[in-house]
């Protein structure tokens, strides 16, 4: 980090707990100043327990939830299920999604610094998420749902109960006016419409070749879910009219 700020021309403070692995003592360090936080106040100071941490377990189970969501409508055993290349891809890409500016914010909650412009409020950028996150619980119907905050920060490892999706319910109804135009004795269109989950699996199998390390994947990967969440929401209205 030293040598990337020299070549940067920077100068930083870098802001250490006193955790054992911590250990800067004897470094030659010139552009990079270490300050390690006095002892038992590391929940109370630390910009990373102010807020950096929150943002990123909500950008990493964004990603754990929408997985969820293309498992279980593909009807597989254990939804969560995931290996552990894929966790460490959806880490860089939730790190990398975290804005300066959330991260700035964060700095400000530790009344390190002056107080003008401090806000306590969740920003706009982590409300969003909050709110996709809880859009992505109502979509797996999950019976007993946690909060936001406790699946964000839960307490000890739970099973949840899930009701089935009914995949044959929701075919039968994409597929009823196409059954009604011929039995009226219309002809058929030689490319008759995709049905709802032929839709999402083509968009699962796309997403499932994006790799999150590249920014542009990344951008491809935002935009396709964004289409999945669009058809989910439209067939669940559908559905329950």
């Amino acid at each position: 980090m030293d040598q990337q700020m020299q070549d940067a021309n920077r100068k930083v403070l870098l802001l250490l707990d006193n955790a054992f692995s911590h250990v800067v003592r004897d470094l030659p360090l010139t552009n990079v100043q270490v300050f390690l936080f006095p002892a038992n106040t590391t929940s109370k100071i630390q910009p990373m327990d102010a807020g950096i941490i929150a943002a990123f377990k909500r950008q990493y189970r964004r990603f754990q939830l929408q997985d969820a969501i293309d498992r279980d409508e593909q009807q597989k055993a254990d939804i969560y299920k995931v290996d552990q290349l894929i966790a460490m891809k959806w880490a860089k890409a939730a790190w990398n999604d975290i804005s300066c500016k959330t991260i700035a914010n964060c700095f400000k909650h530790t009344g390190l610094f002056e107080r003008e412009t401090q806000k306590n409020e969740v920003g706009s950028e982590e409300q969003d998420i909050e709110n996709e996150l809880k859009d992505a619980i109502n979509q797996l119907l999950i019976s007993r749902p946690m909060f936001v905050h406790e699946l964000i920060n839960p307490e000890e490892e739970q099973q949840v109960a899930h009701e089935e999706i009914s995949d044959e319910d929701l075919i039968k109804l994409s597929s009823s006016q196409d059954q009604e135009e011929e039995e009226d004795g219309e002809v058929m269109d030689e490319n008759p419409p995709m049905l709802t989950k032929e839709k999402l699996n083509v968009l699962h199998s796309c997403i499932s070749f994006l790799d999150l390390s590249n920014p542009n994947h990344v951008i491809a990967h935002k935009v396709l879910r964004n289409i999945q969440f669009e058809i989910r929401t439209i067939e669940k209205k559908n559905y329950f009219r």
